[in-house]
Order: C-alpha cells, then sequence, then structure tokens
C-alpha cells in the first residue's frame, strides 16, 4: 500500500531561484479554465545514475520531475520543474484507514493504455502512447501522454501514475 502526504521540505535550489515555479500557477489556471492538460511523461530522470520521471507540458516546459537512486524506493518525491517537493508518497503495509473506491483504473498501465475512472464513472485521466509525427518512428513504453481533464489536479494524476509505475514496474 501507498500513503500520500504533503511535504513540506524545501530543495536545495530554493535558495538560488526566487521566483514561483511555472508549474503551481500553471496547474491553478487548468483546474478552473475547462481546458485539458496535456503532459508528455519520460521515464527517465535528468540525472545521472538516476531512475524517475521527467514530465513536460504543452509549450515544452518541466512542470514535475521524479529522480530515484534506487529502483523500488520506499519514498517516492514528485516536485515541480525547479526541484520543490509538493507530494510525498511512502510504501506501507497497511494504512490503519478503511479504504474506499475514490478511483478506478481500468486498461494496461505497462502498455501505456489506461484510464484513472472517478466515482461517479468519468474519466480523470488517460495515459496513452506518445505518437510519432513522422511514420516509422516509435517512442516505445519510456515515452507517453498523460492527459488529465479539467477540474482534476495534474499533480494528484502524477501521484496515481507513480502509484501505478510502482504496482507494475
Amino acid at each position: 500500500m501507498v500513503f500520500f502526504l504533503k511535504s513540506l521540505s524545501r530543495s536545495v535550489h530554493d535558495q538560488e531561484h526566487h521566483h514561483e515555479p511555472v508549474a503551481e500557477d500553471e496547474v491553478e489556471t487548468r483546474i478552473n479554465d475547462g481546458t485539458c492538460t496535456t503532459l508528455t511523461v519520460w521515464r527517465k530522470s535528468l540525472l545521472i545514475s538516476c531512475n524517475g520521471f521527467t514530465v513536460i507540458n504543452s509549450c515544452g516546459d518541466l512542470v514535475y520531475r521524479v529522480d530515484n537512486y534506487i529502483d523500488r524506493p520506499d519514498e517516492l518525491v514528485l516536485m515541480d520543474g525547479s526541484g520543490k517537493s509538493i507530494l510525498t508518497m511512502r510504501r506501507r503495509k497497511k494504512l490503519g484507514v478503511p479504504v474506499h473506491n475514490w478511483f478506478v483504473y481500468e486498461g494496461s498501465y505497462t502498455r501505456r493504455s489506461c484510464k484513472v475512472i472517478g466515482g461517479s464513472r468519468k474519466v480523470l485521466a488517460e495515459i496513452k502512447r506518445k505518437e510519432a509525427m513522422v511514420e516509422g518512428i516509435s517512442y516505445g513504453v519510456e515515452v507517453f501522454v498523460l492527459n488529465v481533464e479539467p477540474g482534476f489536479d495534474p499533480g494528484f494524476a502524477m501521484g496515481l501514475l507513480l502509484i501505478l509505475d510502482q504496482m507494475f514496474p
């Protein structure tokens, strides 16, 4: 089982950068403006010798990243583009709270073809393979698209994606 906690830690880079990250402003705008958020997810860290994810928006800006030094860590930290932690997930054996079916996942994450469905059977997020513009080029399963519907937080959708990745490596 995985447990969500909001991280209060600060990035090492916070002292160097005095501007607000692009991701927070974009997330707030996207949740309220009624448009679908499309993110390109690359299952690779930008740091050498790390596993993780690099997430880019449709404008080419780095909006989320995850950096791990081991394959199956006990803790995952989702960071915005500037390295500020926005979500920390820790592996737990037992939550100790009642489990409710808030979200259902349909499809195959390993094939990068699945949907996250809310309690009202509405699609909240969808993971699809990234299609190449030029025929004959394939991105494989390491690069895919995360479409997040209006009103659903893209950061939370990334958290659900991280859980799926831990469940189906």
